[in-house]
């Protein structure tokens, strides 16, 4: 069984979106936190970023938000976060998220979550980690996506294999069975081989 003190969420940072994934969000940051577990993000305090932070820091948890220096300049950085490391790129932040957390958790999101989800997945494709990974497919939300993989399947571009590479969930509650469930990482996911 896998034990998790920091989980690494990725999701979008967009206002505008379903109010029921602003509230997972900040569900998310809620469970994480009652349970002593940090959460791990991308440092903005817009979206779903800021729900989720908001929502561990109100039940009284930890938050670390890791942010490149060309979002901290536009202002979007959560200010009431428990740390903020600002790094050079974005390349950086993706690194730092990785050497920070146990485990990660893809909520919805844009191409930003897309390019952290896939990178995630990638390094453990490559064995340089076999942290746990949840896909947390709120409404539905990454059906499409997981049509796209089991498509990529048929085609032999992926293995059948790496599918299980994550584990898919449907609600908030579930992500964290889902961590619990999950072997403990035997990689010692090494940053320096990336």
């Amino acid at each position: 069984m896998s034990e998790v003190s920091a989980l690494c969420v990725y999701c979008g940072s967009s206002s505008a979106v379903d109010p029921k994934h602003l509230s997972a969000a900040r569900e998310t940051g809620r469970q994480a936190a009652e349970r002593g577990i940090e959460i791990v993000f991308g440092g903005g305090h817009v979206g779903m970023m800021g729900a989720l932070a908001d929502g561990a820091l109100a039940a009284g948890g930890r938050v670390t938000g890791i942010i490149p220096e060309i979002l901290m300049a536009k202002e979007v950085a959560h200010a009431g976060v428990s740390e903020m490391i600002v790094v050079d790129s974005m390349h950086t932040r993706k690194r730092r998220m990785f050497e920070h957390s146990d485990a990660f958790c893809a909520l919805p999101g844009g191409m930003g979550t897309l390019d952290e989800t896939f990178e995630i997945l990638t390094w453990k494709q490559l064995g340089l980690h076999d942290k746990p990974i949840v896909l947390v497919n709120l409404g539905g939300y990454w059906d499409t996506l997981l049509a796209m993989l089991e498509y990529q399947t048929t085609a032999r571009y992926v293995r059948p294999e790496q599918m299980g590479l994550f584990r898919v969930v449907e609600r908030v509650e579930s992500i964290f069975d889902a961590l619990a469930a999950s072997p403990a990482p035997k990689t010692p996911g090494d940053s320096k081989r990336f």
